[in-house]
């Protein structure tokens, strides 16, 4: 894997990634301020597939926009663009985890011809906050003014948890206690967990809520307009997007495979075989849509 910069189309440098793996490009829409350690079997050659990828803004070595209020879904999709345009990419099969669902789903609506297929993983088209909770049997109406609620408490709390969670110790014995949390399962090895953890826990708290925050209005997407062949993978025990809800954006879909997999909100590091034999599924599913079209 490797890093490298790029211009975004408002002017804020962006910090990109990708491997380089051998195989068809595949564009990842990451989780909110997520690595690419949170993706053990993408970035091993084995994966058959080149990653593309970029940090939000503000995380990992990316630029905060100069107008901060430049953290809304449209300019996430920008940046995607921006990510493909750089690597001279003009379609692909586009993934997304957690947050990064809205942002792939979106991409796909607005710009089908850059999108030959999609992979939605663990999360909700729309409607983040109404979408947690679900799985701990929370009622729906519920949901989302408790989950803003502790949103916006620990974007007050931000220097605290800094100075709480940028010096926790990240060794086998935290990245053990993470993986039986429940928050986490045990399926995730060790080391992975430990590598992902000792990234993550360095963001600006503060600033990640923010980024949060930004799309607590979009609300919930109805994903009928989407043609490509579309691969959801929901996870079971989910406690930050309810699997049910992944499903059912599914349902209205011509060319979904649906999957709901035994394992938490981490489920590319709890099930990355899975991961990769999806995306290697998808990828021939996308090559033989397109050919059928061009014919």
């Amino acid at each position: 894997m490797r890093e490298h910069d790029l211009i975004a189309a408002d002017g804020t440098r962006i910090r990109g990634w990708q491997t380089e793996s051998d195989g068809p490009v595949v564009l990842l829409c990451p989780g909110l301020g997520t690595i690419p350690e949170a993706w053990p079997a993408l970035l091993l050659p084995s994966s058959g597939v080149r990653v593309l990828s970029w940090y939000h803004r503000g995380t990992m070595g990316s630029d905060r926009p100069a107008d901060p209020d430049r953290i809304t879904l449209d300019d996430h999709v920008a940046d995607a663009i921006a990510v493909m345009d750089a690597a001279g990419v003009a379609r692909c099969v586009v993934m997304g985890w957690s947050m990064g669902v809205m942002v792939a789903t979106e991409l796909a609506t607005r710009h089908p011809e850059r999108v030959s297929g999609l992979m939605l993983t663990a999360g909700v088209p729309g409607d983040l906050f109404g979408g947690m909770l679900g799985v701990l049997g929370v009622p729906a109406p519920v949901r989302r003014p408790v989950a803003l609620t502790t949103a916006r408490a620990l974007r007050f709390a931000g220097p605290l948890v800094d100075a709480v969670l940028h010096r926790v110790p990240v060794n086998r014995v935290t990245a053990t206690a993470m993986r039986y949390s429940g928050f986490m399962l045990p399926g995730a090895a060790t080391a992975d967990v430990a590598a992902a953890l000792r990234r993550f826990l360095r963001h600006d708290w503060r600033w990640y809520v923010t980024l949060a925050l930004a799309l607590a209005d979009v609300p919930d997407r109805d994903l009928a307009g989407i043609t490509c062949p579309v691969t959801v993978l929901a996870a079971r025990y989910d406690i930050l997007a309810d699997p049910r809800r992944s499903t059912v954006a599914a349902s209205v879909l011509p060319d979904a495979r649906v999957r709901v997999l035994p394992t938490s909100h981490f489920l590319p590091m709890e099930a990355p075989k899975v991961i990769v034999d999806e995306l290697g599924l998808l990828v021939e599913r996308a090559l033989t849509a397109d050919s059928r079209a061009a014919s």
